[in-house]
């Protein structure tokens, strides 16, 4: 049973509840009108983009005429009442007002004069709102709650401004300044697009170092090198972890996020996808057993010929690329056409499945070593060459991929070897996701589970003296982790 390799649209963009943009207002002009206590800070607000701020309020505000003495602002107060007039040739309009009917008259005003316009603390009558701020200018984050949760949206800017070091302030001011430098350069997109992943490197790297010329100097001469030691593009093998997206290593994100295509797996999900950058291409080229899969032969010819367009391929596997994800092979066919390759490991189903148990896998009192193997050999059989002596070892832990099959022939082989059948045994599917089910079972009973209770989904099996300390083991029932 085969396929072909399948593009497919993930452009998608859950519903909005705001459109979050961000207005260029330096030289224009801007009306506030009103005199509420938050007044103040958004006529600062305002006039720190470069805005020319006029204030229109019914009487004498200290905090707006100390704002209007300041030599770095360029903001003006009259103190009298608002009207239509005001509004000519304003870029966005702001008004406090308590009485409904002032605020309503103020909207209608605006919108004649085709201003958008913020009613402070009046949803219903904005055409835009102020969101929480964090300030790393020309690097600005802003968090919007559509009104629904200020105090929400304040705490989440708090955690931000933790994540966000303020030495990144320089470091966007230092890619507005090398913009046109690069440009300059005449580079294509793609050697463009890796100076700027160099640059988000070094970034992260060293924060609280203000970049200079050197660094620029320095970037630009390891990508103009990378060109020209590998004039085509290329492949980067990326774990996506067994489900849950919070398992990707930052590593993998920026991976995905610099790919101009995405080959995947069936086992990746929708969520884990969402990282990649929005206009990458996503191919699908999902490989099951005993269902219609796509050809490993077809998988690295696109390998290779998308690198050879000179583009940035990820090809993005469940789990760890390298641990029965057919790395190898792609790996070698990217070698054998001179293609860039690098592997981004991944947290393989195992280790996502132990962590989801609070259960080790290397329990000192009950396991001495760890083992992984696939039960699915290239003809969809059991392998033959599996070594059941060290597979029977009742000091390993065992961990059985791709298995569901061939189950009731492990279980048998392990007991014949000479394993106790009353060996703990764990079967988790759909490891680490909202869907995992956890079964806590022995060998001998693996057969009858699998078929009494139908798991359809990826599951993996963890077989050893070891598994019988996890919480709950022993229980009859099936439990979510």
């Amino acid at each position: 049973m085969s396929r072909t390799p399948a593009t497919r649209d993930l452009s998608r963009i859950a519903p909005l509840a705001v459109l979050p943009v961000f207005f260029k207002l330096a030289g224009r002009r801007v009306l506030l009108a009103g005199a509420g206590e938050g007044m103040a800070w958004k006529a600062e607000l305002l006039a720190s983009t470069g805005a020319l701020v006029f204030v229109v309020a019914a009487e004498e505000d200290v905090a707006l005429a100390a704002l209007a003495a300041r030599d770095d602002l360029d903001l003006i107060v009259s103190v009298r009442a608002w009207n239509e007039p005001d509004f000519d040739a304003m870029a966005l309009a702001v008004g406090d007002f308590e009485d409904e009917d002032e605020a309503e008259a103020f909207r209608a005003a605006a919108q004649a004069a085709g201003v958008p316009v913020n009613l402070v603390d009046r949803p219903a009558l904005c055409d835009f709102q102020f969101g929480s701020i964090v300030n790393r200018s020309p690097l600005v984050v802003g968090i919007s709650t559509d009104g629904a949760a200020p105090v929400f949206g304040q705490a989440i800017r708090s955690r931000i401004e933790m994540l966000l070091p303020a030495g990144f302030q320089a470091w966007a001011e230092a890619a507005r300044q090398w913009r046109p430098l690069v440009q300059a350069r005449e580079l294509s997109l793609q050697a463009r697009r890796r100076i700027w992943e160099l640059f988000v490197g070094e970034a992260l790297r060293r924060p609280a170092d203000a970049p200079v010329d050197a660094d620029r100097e320095a970037l630009l001469a390891a990508v103009e090198h990378e060109v020209e030691a590998t004039p085509h593009g290329s492949v980067a093998l990326v774990g996506a972890g067994p489900g849950d997206p919070e398992l990707l290593t930052l590593k993998a994100v920026r991976a995905l996020q610099s790919a101009d295509v995405i080959l995947y797996d069936d086992l990746v999900s929708d969520d884990v996808l969402d990282f990649a950058r929005r206009e990458a291409q996503r191919i699908a080229v999902g490989k099951r057993g005993h269902r219609p899969s796509c050809k490993q032969s077809d998988v690295n010819g696109l390998l290779v010929s998308l690198a050879r367009e000179g583009k940035r391929v990820i090809r993005l596997k469940g789990g760890d690329p390298l641990i029965f994800g057919r790395a190898g092979e792609e790996i070698d066919a990217c070698r054998q056409a001179g293609i860039a390759v690098e592997v981004v490991p991944g947290i393989s189903a195992a280790m996502g499945a132990a962590a989801s148990l609070d259960v080790s896998l290397t329990h000192r009192d009950h396991a001495r070593r760890l083992q992984f193997i696939t039960a699915h050999a290239r003809d969809g059989r059991l392998p033959a060459d599996l070594d059941w002596q060290a597979l029977a070892d009742p000091a390993a832990t065992t961990a059985v991929y791709m298995g569901k099959l061939v189950v009731a022939e492990v279980s048998a082989r392990l007991i014949a070897t000479g394993l106790d059948a009353t060996t703990p045994a764990i079967i988790v599917e759909y490891a680490t996701q909202g869907r995992q089910r956890n079964f806590f079972t022995s060998i001998a009973a693996m057969p009858a589970l699998f078929e009494r209770e139908h798991l359809e989904g990826p599951c993996v099996m963890l077989i050893g003296r070891a598994m019988g300390e996890a919480p709950g083991f022993g229980e009859e029932s099936a439990g979510r982790a």
